[in-house]
């Protein structure tokens, strides 16, 4: 399951998108309209269109490929829904994809694994291990394809944390990440993200780990060189 962070028309759609749902743990908003670069170029327009192409190459090696939107709702869908519509799907692996809106001068991608916890509705205890798997690999995939350097501002430079506030891993039952693929407020990221012949390769990457993964191979080049 590929899962298009945000929604191209959230933001004519703000009190929907405002509201709060369970995620587990406690409430947060129902979804956000993400950020864009300082030239105008939305975080939801980028990962529809890497979501896209990313469905492409797995479709064409054999995946069956879900999108919980494709750009054909009006808004959301909400965090919650999104970690159900995996759940639904018995998917063998699921992925948010993102962009940062981190300050100019902050760059890099990082991959987001799920804490193992067991608080109100959320139980990530049976996938907690998986996901960080997935996370490893997926980090190797993404950095090999793209070039793109693990971020300067979180995680200890090593393009990996784990969390439990995001609703979309804290209600999952199947292996599920999140990747930001770079800050869209930064300006040498900024170029990356919007240019098309980056998000194929970007595309790449992301296809490589997720078949990498479900293949059970190993987590891929060290620190992601080929």
């Amino acid at each position: 399951m590929l899962d298009p962070g945000h929604n191209p028309t959230n933001y004519q759609h703000t009190k929907e998108i405002n509201r709060l749902v369970n995620i587990g743990t406690n409430r947060k908003e129902c979804d956000t309209t993400g950020t864009e670069t300082n030239a105008g170029y939305p975080e939801a327009s980028y990962t529809l269109d890497v979501s896209r192409r990313v469905r492409t190459i797995l479709a064409a090696r054999g995946a069956k490929v879900l999108l919980t939107q494709n750009g054909d709702r009006p808004y959301g869908p909400c965090v919650d829904e999104r970690a159900r519509i995996g759940n639904a799907a018995h998917a063998d692996a699921a992925l948010s994809i993102h962009a940062d809106g981190a300050p100019a001068g902050a760059h890099g991608f990082h991959v987001i694994a799920p804490k193992s916890l067991h608080a109100g509705t959320a139980d990530t205890r049976a996938i907690a291990a998986p996901s960080l798997r997935l996370a490893t690999t997926l980090r190797a995939h993404f950095k090999a394809a793209t070039g793109e350097p693990f971020a300067n501002y979180l995680g200890g430079g090593k393009g990996l944390m784990v969390r439990d506030d995001l609703g979309g891993l804290n209600l999952s039952t199947v292996p599920k990440v999140f990747i930001e693929c770079g800050n869209m407020r930064d300006k040498q990221d900024a170029a990356s993200l919007t240019s098309p012949a980056w998000r194929q390769r970007a595309a790449q990457g992301i296809a490589d780990g997720l078949t990498a993964f479900l293949e059970g191979s190993p987590a891929g080049p060290a620190d992601g060189k080929r």
